[in-house]
């Protein structure tokens, strides 16, 4: 099992024993919420990361509320499939939708057509968790702070490569808000999938990438990478002497994120035991523990805080879009 799988499960694996959540709310009328399975429509593939951490928050619902949650993959198009199912389905608190960045607020920017709208089709419950992203350089690259690496980008346009999953991707949209705020030429190269986009980065096919803590630190603590900065709001406790990029530029943020969503129109009572069942979750201590130490912050909080997240990040990517074309059919 991959390290960034293995963090994943350990998120279901602690949420089982944790004291419940509220367990009934009122969905409409007098009717008893959830009377019937609901279902947790996760938009890729079973076995990755986020169908991981998806499987282990059903069974934790499923043993606090007292009614299964199914979980239903139904992957493609980038999460937009999984992400219009729940979008058109009942608002009666029945579907809910796992997601990130990428269905509820890049996708909009970067896909022609758009089967559904997330600002105004779908409605957040509860984040669950961040995963800043770490700005790493293979090892022969002779900068070692990002304002080397600034610099010598400036005084070489085009010169220098960097490595992402793929088009559209958010490692590939995080990099180019970055080189977009620092005016730099560095070339995209895209790969299908991170595990090759990192061999050729070990390789120095490509010089520089934006990589998860999980997958970067052993690479950087081997010395095959060297990390120049990290894209969360602050530094991490993990890698302190490494500056956070929002010191050289306020307010950049680049972070994997996911959390649940429902419908527009799902009854407020539904949203808020949801809401609290999962704040409960990622509040264990032990959790938290395990979480920090592959580098993801747990969150938690109300629905309101996960909107104003989701906010955030359509702003962001909608004032990317206006300067960089990344278009998908």
């Amino acid at each position: 099992m991959s390290m960034f799988a293995r963090r994943s499960f350990l998120i279901g694996a602690a949420l089982a024993p944790l004291a419940s959540a509220p367990a009934h709310a009122q969905a409409s009328g007098t009717q008893v919420w959830p009377a019937r399975p609901v279902m947790l429509i996760i938009p890729f593939p079973a076995g990755g990361a986020m169908d991981l951490l998806g499987r282990g928050v059903a069974q934790d619902l499923a043993d606090k509320l007292g009614q299964q949650f199914v979980v239903d993959n139904r992957a493609g198009a980038a999460g937009n499939i999984g992400a219009m199912a729940a979008a058109k389905a009942s608002p009666d608190g029945y579907t809910i939708l796992m997601a990130g960045a990428a269905s509820l607020a890049l996708n909009k920017f970067i896909f022609s057509n758009m089967p559904y709208d997330p600002e105004t089709e779908l409605t957040p419950i509860v984040i669950l968790s961040r995963l800043p992203h770490i700005f790493v350089v293979n090892a022969r690259v002779e900068a070692k702070t990002l304002k080397e690496l600034v610099d010598y980008a400036k005084a070489n346009p085009g010169k220098l490569n960097y490595a992402s999953a793929g088009n559209g991707t958010l490692p590939h949209v995080t990099m180019e808000l970055l080189l977009r705020r620092l005016a730099l030429d560095v070339t995209h190269i895209p790969y299908r999938g991170a595990a090759p986009a990192m061999t050729d980065l070990l390789a120095g096919q490509v010089q520089l990438k934006m990589d998860t803590y999980a997958t970067a630190a052993p690479q950087v603590a081997a010395g095959r990478l060297r990390a120049l900065a990290y894209a969360g709001r602050a530094r991490s406790a993990l890698m302190p002497d490494v500056p956070a990029i929002a010191e050289m530029l306020p307010g950049y943020e680049g972070v994997l994120w996911m959390g649940l969503v429902a419908p527009a129109g799902t009854p407020q009572s539904v949203i808020e035991t949801l809401a609290a069942a999962v704040k409960r979750a990622v509040g264990s201590a032990d959790l938290a523990e395990r979480l920090k130490r592959d580098g993801i912050d747990p969150v938690g909080g109300a629905p309101q805080e996960f909107g104003a997240q989701i906010a955030r990040e359509i702003t962001q990517w909608r004032e990317l879009a206006k300067s960089v074309d990344i278009k998908l059919d």
